[in-house]
C-alpha cells in the first residue's frame, strides 16, 4: 500500500516505506475482519497494441540495455571461475566471479570472429572460443591466440573481452550494457532480500510463448487466486487478499496464508510473516522475488521477443544438503510448481486473446494497482526516451 493506495479503512502508508512484519500482519488482520484488500486510486488501460508492436517491443530492449538490471543473485556466482552466460536484452553477456572475489560482465564475443566463448553455467579459469580457441581470463583479457604470427600487430592489451557496467548490491549482481546513459534508479536502492546464508540449490531456464508483459504481470495481483487457483493457492490463502507496497518503481505484495490465523492469540513481539505468507517484490522492470517457508525464488524476465519469453529462475535456500529442511523444501516447490502452470496457461491464453484483436487495451482494476504502477513506469521511461 502507497500514496497511491489505501485499505478499506482509508489509512495510508508512506510512498517509499517497506512496513515491517507487524504492521503488515495488522494490515491482514484488518482486511480478514473486514472482507477488504488494498486497492488503488484509479484503474489503468494498456493498449494491446503495445504488446504486438515490434517498435514497441525494440523500445523496451533499449530501455533494458540503459538501466541497470538484475542479472542474477550473488549466490549463483560463489566461487572463483563460477560464470553465467545468457541473452540480456537480445545481447549475449558473460558475468564470472575472478580470481580476485570481484563479480565482472562482459559482452560474450570473442574478439576475433564474434563466436560466443561460453554458453550456460559452469566454472572455468579460462574461456577459449569454440571457433578458433582464442583464449580469454576470468578477467577478460586476451590469453592466448592460435599461430599468432598470423595476426601480425596485434596488440593483446586492446583485445580483451569487451566489459560491461557491473556490481554487487544485497545479494544481487546488476549489469548495465549503456554506459554514460541516465539512470534514476540505483542498485543501492534495492532493498537487502536476501538473507546471507542462502545458497542457490536450483536453477533452470523456460521459455513461455508470450508477451513478457503478460507473463510478468500474472505475478502481481491477487484478484486471480480464487478463479486460477481453485485447488491449489486458493484453499490455504484468500479470496483477493493482499497488502501492497510501493519503493520508487518497485512493488512488494503480500499474499497471506490462512495459517497466519495463528498469529492472532500470539504475542506481538514473536509475529512473523515467515512461513505465513509469500511476499512478492516486483524489482522494476523485470525481476520477481518471490518468498516461500525457508526459500526464495529469483526470477529474471528475459524479452526474446512479441510472442516468447525467457524466465531465469534461481532457487535459494539455507537448508542443508540432505537434511529434512531441504526435503521440505522441495516439496514446496512441487506444490507452487503447480501453480505456477496454472498461471502460464492462463498467460498463453491471454496472448492467444491479442490476436483474437477483441480489446483495444487490458484493463487493470483497483485491485491490480502494482501492474498498473508497472505500466505506468514504463510509459513514462518509454515517452521521455522518444522525446
Amino acid at each position: 500500500m502507497t500514496s497511491g493506495e489505501t485499505s478499506k479503512s482509508g489509512q495510508k502508508t508512506t510512498h517509499n516505506a517497506l512496513m515491517p512484519d507487524e504492521a503488515i500482519i495488522d494490515r491482514i488482520f484488518e482486511h480478514i475482519d473486514n472482507q477488504s484488500t488494498d486497492y488503488g486510486t484509479a484503474t489503468w488501460k494498456e493498449p494491446t497494441a503495445n504488446y504486438r508492436s515490434a517498435r514497441r517491443l525494440d523500445a523496451e530492449l533499449n530501455l533494458l540495455k540503459q538501466r541497470w538490471i538484475v542479472f542474477c543473485p550473488s549466490a549463483a556466482l560463489q566461487k572463483s571461475g563460477d560464470y553465467i552466460a545468457r541473452d540480456t536484452a537480445g545481447v549475449p553477456v558473460i558475468t564470472v566471479k575472478g580470481a580476485d572475489g570481484t563479480v565482472r560482465a562482459f559482452r560474450n564475443a570473442c574478439r576475433h570472429r564474434g563466436v560466443q566463448v561460453a554458453e550456460g553455467q559452469g566454472c572455468t579459469s579460462v574461456f577459449v572460443c569454440p571457433y578458433h580457441g582464442w583464449s580469454y581470463g576470468t578477467d577478460g583479457s586476451l590469453r592466448s591466440v592460435p599461430h599468432r604470427a598470423g595476426f601480425p600487430g596485434l596488440e593483446k592489451n586492446t583485445r580483451g573481452l569487451v566489459p560491461l557496467e557491473c556490481l554487487e548490491r544485497n545479494g544481487l549482481v546488476f549489469v548495465r550494457q549503456d554506459e554514460g546513459k541516465a539512470d534514476e534508479h540505483e542498485p543501492c536502492d534495492t532493498p537487502n532480500i536476501i538473507p546471507d546464508d542462502y545458497r542457490v540449490i536450483k536453477s533452470e531456464a523456460l521459455e513461455i510463448e508470450a508477451n513478457w508483459k503478460l507473463h510478468l504481470e500474472s505475478a502481481l495481483e491477487g484478484y486471480h487466486i480464487r478463479s486460477t487457483h481453485q485447488t491449489t493457492f486458493f484453499p490455504l490463502q484468500y479470496d483477493n487478499l493482499t497488502v501492497v507496497e510501493a519503493f520508487g518503481k518497485n512493488s512488494r505484495i503480500t499474499f497471506p496464508y490462512q495459517a497466519i490465523e495463528g498469529l492472532r492469540d500470539k504475542p506481538r513481539s514473536q509475529w512473523s510473516i515467515n512461513g505465513r505468507a509469500t511476499l512478492v517484490y516486483h524489482l522494476y522492470p523485470n525481476v520477481i522475488i518471490s518468498t516461500f517457508p525457508d526459500c526464495m525464488q529469483v526470477v529474471v524476465i528475459e524479452p526474446i521477443g512479441l510472442d516468447l519469453t525467457r524466465q531465469h529462475m534461481f532457487l535459494l535456500s539455507a537448508a542443508e544438503e540432505g537434511s529434512d529442511a531441504l526435503d521440505e523444501v522441495h516439496k514446496g516447490q512441487e506444490f507452487a510448481a503447480i501453480g505456477a502452470i496454472e498461471d502460464r496457461n492462463i498467460v498463453l491464453s491471454a496472448q492467444r486473446g491479442l490476436k483474437s484483436e477483441a480489446n483495444d487495451f487490458l484493463e487493470f482494476g483497483l485491485y491490480e494497482s502494482a501492474i498498473a504502477r508497472f505500466h505506468s513506469a514504463l510509459t513514462h521511461e518509454l515517452d521521455i526516451a522518444t522525446n
